[in-house]
C-alpha cells in the first residue's frame, strides 16, 4: 500500500512538472509570434541559384585535321584516357589521349591501297614495255620491206611500165606504213607515260594520306597549350567530357583551361521574374562552399529566349552575372546563391510576410490590440512586403492568427474600394498585354501579379493563386494550386494555427 501511494506520488509530481513546462513553453511561443512593423528602406530582389564559370576560357581541342582533312572520315572519337578534373599542368604537359582503334584500322586501310597502286604501277610500267618494244619491232621490219621495195623498184626500170608502176606502187605503201607505225608508236608512247603518270599521283596520294594519318595519330596525345587548371569539357547536351565519352569532327573540345581571374555565375530566371531581371542591375553573390564570404556582381546579359531545362516543366531564361571580386578559392562549378537586386524602395514600412492573411481576397493582418486591420501591400521581396496604407511603424502584428480571429473588429475597411480598383486595374492591364501576363501561373492580389517568396498558400490571402510550379513555393501539406480565377470567388477566412 505505501509503494502504491509512492507511485501515484510520483505521477502527481510529473504531471505537475509537465504542465509548468508546458504553460511556460506555451508563453514563450505567444511571445514570439508578433512581429513589429518596420521603417527603412526595402530591396526588391529576384534570388536564384547559378553556377560558377570562368568568362574566359581556352580550349583544349583533339587534331584539327579531323574537321579539316577530307582523309579523315570519322564521326566520332573516344576519350581513351584524361587527367582528373581540377589538375593544374604547365604548357606542354599531357592531358588526355583519344582511341587509336578508328585510326588504325583507316591506316590499315591505306597501306592496303598503298599496295594496290604499287601493283599497278608497275603492271602499267610493264604493259608499257612489252607494247613499245613490240611497235619498234615492228617499225624495223616496216623499214625492211620499204627498202625491198626501193630495190624491186629500182630493178625493174627495165620492165614494162606497168610493171615499173607496180613497184612504185609498193614502194609508196610500204612507206606509208612505215610512216603509220612510227606515228602509232609516238601516240602509245604519250598514252602510257600518261597512264604511268595517272598512277603515279594515285600512290602519291596514298602515300600523303598515309603520313597525314600517321602525323595525326601522333596528335592523339592532347597536351596543354598553356598553363592552367583542366576542367572538364560540358556539351550541348550538358554532359562533361570525360573518360569514355567521344568528341567529333564538329565539336573537337577535350577540355578547357579557364581564366579563373574573372568568373561568371550562369542562373536561370523564371518566366514570372524575368520581365524584373534587366542587364546592369547590382547582385549579391554567395558561394554554397564557403557561406562566411560574399562577392558582389552585375548582371550582363538575360536571353530573350526562354528554354525548358530537363526535368523541369516551368520555362526559364538564361541570365548571367559577372563576380566583381577576384577569390582564388572559387572554382568553376561551384554552387552560387545571387540576390538581384531590382529596385531599392527609401524610408517604407514593411513587415514579414507570414503576417498577411486574406479576408475575401483582401488583405488582412491582425494586430496585437485585438483589431483586424485592412492593409495596402505594394512590392515584395523573399520575407517581407511593403504596407502602403493601414498600418504605422512599431505595430505589433500576429505571425500566425489567434484563436479568436472571427471575433476581432474590421479595421481599415475605407482601404477596400482601393485595393478593389487596383485589382481592376491590374486584371485590365494584363488582358490588354496577355504576352506579358501569365494569369494561370500569376498569384492573384499580390503588386506585380508575383506571390511573395516563403510564403505558404496557407499564409496567402484568401482568393490568392500560387504560381504553378514556381520553383521556390512552398505548399502546406494536402494543399494544391487554385483555379486562375480564384479571385473571383468568396472564400472563408484563412488562418494558421
Amino acid at each position: 500500500m505505501k509503494k502504491k501511494k509512492i507511485i501515484i506520488a510520483t505521477v502527481v509530481i510529473v504531471v505537475l512538472i509537465l504542465v509548468v513546462w508546458l504553460g511556460k513553453a506555451g508563453s514563450d511561443k505567444q511571445a514570439k509570434v508578433f512581429a513589429t512593423v518596420e521603417q527603412g528602406d526595402f530591396e526588391v530582389v529576384v534570388t536564384v541559384t547559378g553556377e560558377l564559370q570562368a568568362l574566359n576560357s581556352t580550349l583544349i581541342e583533339g587534331p584539327v585535321e579531323l574537321r579539316t582533312s577530307r582523309g579523315m572520315r570519322f564521326t566520332d572519337i573516344a576519350i581513351q584516357n584524361i587527367v582528373a578534373e581540377g589538375t593544374v599542368v604547365e604548357q606542354g604537359d599531357y592531358v588526355a589521349t583519344l582511341d587509336k582503334t578508328s585510326a588504325l584500322n583507316s591506316l590499315r586501310e591505306m597501306e592496303d591501297a598503298i599496295t594496290e597502286a604499287e601493283s599497278a604501277l608497275l603492271q602499267v610500267k610493264l604493259d608499257t614495255a612489252i607494247s613499245l618494244r613490240g611497235l619498234r619491232d615492228q617499225i624495223k621490219n616496216l623499214g625492211f620491206d620499204a627498202e625491198e621495195a626501193k630495190i624491186t623498184l629500182e630493178q625493174s626500170k627495165y620492165e614494162s611500165p606497168s610493171t615499173q608502176r607496180q613497184a612504185q606502187i609498193a614502194v609508196e605503201k610500204a612507206e606509208r606504213a612505215l610512216s603509220v607505225a612510227i606515228n602509232n608508236y609516238s601516240l602509245e608512247k604519250q598514252k602510257s607515260a600518261a597512264k604511268m603518270v595517272t598512277e603515279e599521283l594515285d600512290l602519291d596520294q596514298q602515300l600523303r594520306r598515309r603520313d597525314e594519318m600517321n602525323a595525326v595519330m601522333d596528335k592523339f596525345t592532347i597536351i596543354a597549350p598553356q598553363k592552367g587548371m583542366v576542367i572538364y569539357y560540358k556539351d550541348p547536351g550538358g554532359q562533361k567530357r570525360k573518360t569514355g565519352s567521344s568528341i567529333s569532327p564538329f565539336d573537337l573540345t577535350v577540355a578547357t583551361l579557364p581564366d579563373l581571374t574573372v568568373m561568371n555565375s550562369l542562373t536561370y530566371v523564371n518566366e514570372i521574374d524575368v520581365s524584373k531581371v534587366k542587364a546592369g542591375q547590382k547582385v549579391r553573390v554567395g558561394v554554397d562552399a564557403f557561406p562566411d564570404k560574399s562577392y558582389t556582381g552585375v548582371v550582363t546579359s538575360v536571353a530573350n529566349i526562354g528554354e525548358q531545362l530537363s526535368n523541369t516543366d516551368s520555362k526559364v531564361f538564361e541570365t548571367v552575372v559577372q563576380v566583381n571580386e577576384y577569390d582564388p578559392i572559387l572554382r568553376p562549378s561551384m554552387t552560387t546563391s545571387n540576390e538581384i537586386i531590382i529596385n531599392t524602395l527609401p524610408d517604407v514600412l514593411y513587415l514579414p510576410l507570414e503576417a498577411i492573411f486574406g479576408m475575401d481576397s483582401i488583405p488582412v493582418v491582425y494586430k496585437a490590440n485585438g483589431t483586424k486591420q485592412v492593409v495596402i501591400l505594394g512590392e515584395t521581396n523573399e520575407n517581407q512586403v511593403v504596407v502602403e496604407q493601414g498600418l504605422e511603424k512599431g505595430d505589433k502584428v500576429y505571425l500566425s492568427a489567434p484563436e479568436n480571429a472571427d471575433k476581432m473588429k474590421l479595421r481599415g475597411e475605407e482601404l477596400i474600394p482601393t485595393i478593389q480598383e487596383r485589382a481592376r486595374e491590374k486584371a485590365i492591364k494584363d488582358a490588354v498585354t496577355p504576352a506579358q501576363a501569365s494569369p494561370a501561373g500569376r498569384p492573384q492580389g499580390f503588386p506585380g501579379g508575383a506571390m511573395p517568396a516563403g510564403m505558404t498558400p496557407g499564409q496567402m490571402p484568401a482568393g490568392m493563386t500560387p504560381p504553378a510550379g514556381r520553383p521556390g513555393v512552398r505548399r502546406a501539406a494536402g494543399q494544391t494550386d487554385q483555379p486562375a480565377n480564384a479571385s473571383q470567388t468568396t472564400q472563408p477566412e484563412t488562418t494558421q494555427q
